[in-house]
């Protein structure tokens, strides 16, 4: 077989895969664009669009609400990104030096809250929230510490969507260290050893530098997942008080099916998507120039 025909070959087997991303992912990613420059209500005829060019973009941008929710969603994955890569690195290595003979068993149970679904997680939280007979405040008035209100005080809302975050998704940021650090030889460590470093001196100069590609794998993952929360939201604040704990995935869901403004719900999925494509490219750049 010639080059010309396997070059055609190779493009069929890869034509059954791409239709499916183009109509899956590309499509409606370019339908969204385009409905974002229009003016429509989802409760009329699409008939009854009407071309606005970037005045929903404006529109948005002049809205407090929709600055409120994109401020809260971006400091709600920045806080996720600080609190939960360092914890990941830090509970890994413990992990992996103390219990690698039960390695197994210690994975499952860390991935166990990730596995839960989240509607359900965020029901379990609901509980733990409460106010009156939930155990978190029980807790704290053991300890002599008033009492909270997690999901009902503006200061509380959104940190209690980050604590439930935190708790949902940190076993399996734990898990993806684990496998990293699987993967450097011990080789390393029994020279370092030799030479007279310690644990401490290891992990600064072997482990830290050798996980950076697994940190940054998790660093892009955590963005995505992040900027993308919904379901806590929705569960368990509404995004109040106050849109105090709004994010946009849940003010956009409250445009588009609540108000029916489609062209706005569209702006905002855009402009979610280039924040994810900055925040996820920059992170790279970022990593590949310290390479």
């Amino acid at each position: 077989m010639d080059k010309k025909k396997l070059k055609i070959s190779s493009i069929g087997f890869l034509m059954p895969g791409l239709g499916l991303l183009f109509a899956f992912i590309a499509l409606p990613i370019l339908f969204t664009a385009w409905l974002s420059l229009n003016h429509w209500s989802m409760f009329t005829s699409i008939s009854e669009m009407d071309f606005v060019g970037f005045k929903n973009y404006q529109n948005l941008f002049s809205q407090e609400t929709f600055r409120k929710a994109l401020s809260n969603t971006l400091l709600l994955s920045g806080a996720s990104i600080v609190i939960m890569l360092p914890l990941s690195v830090l509970i890994g290595i413990f992990l992996h030096r103390i219990y690698s003979k039960g390695s197994s068993l210690v994975k499952t149970l860390l991935f166990l809250p990730y596995i839960i679904p989240p509607v359900a997680g965020a029901l379990i939280w609901s509980y733990l929230y409460s106010p009156t007979n939930g155990p978190l405040n029980q807790i704290l008035e053991w300890m002599h510490i008033a009492p909270k209100d997690w999901l009902t005080s503006p200061g509380m809302a959104l940190k209690s969507i980050i604590i439930f975050n935190v708790w949902q998704t940190l076993g399996y940021y734990i898990v993806i260290i684990l496998a990293g650090l699987t993967e450097i030889p011990k080789d390393y460590y029994e020279a370092s050893s030799i030479d007279g470093a310690g644990k401490i001196r290891q992990t600064i100069f072997i482990t830290i530098p050798l996980l950076k590609r697994s940190m940054l794998f998790i660093i892009v993952i955590m963005g995505i997942n992040t900027l993308q929360l919904f379901d806590p939201v929705f569960i368990l604040t509404q995004g109040g008080p106050v849109n105090s704990s709004t994010v946009v995935t849940h003010q956009l869901y409250k445009t588009a099916f609540e108000f029916g403004k489609a062209g706005e719900a569209s702006a905002m999925a855009m402009i979610l998507l280039i924040v994810i494509l900055v925040f996820t490219l920059l992170q790279l750049r970022i990593f590949k120039s310290d390479d």
